[in-house]
């Protein structure tokens, strides 16, 4: 995760918004991985997300 740039985006409604990086072939935009209500929770989970990619 070191150097990467996670894509969290601030919403209106106040809450964060944790895409993928790499953009769905099929559409052209990003998947939506979860939608939380701090940026903490989002950086939380795009680990747990990391962590289980990773995984053997």
């Amino acid at each position: 995760m070191r150097g990467v740039k996670t894509m969290i985006r601030k919403l209106k409604s106040g809450g964060f918004r944790l895409y993928s990086r790499k953009k769905n072939p099929k559409t052209g935009r990003r998947r939506n991985l979860g939608t939380f209500l701090s940026r903490a929770a989002a950086l939380q989970h795009e680990r747990a997300i990391q962590f289980f990619k990773r995984r053997g």
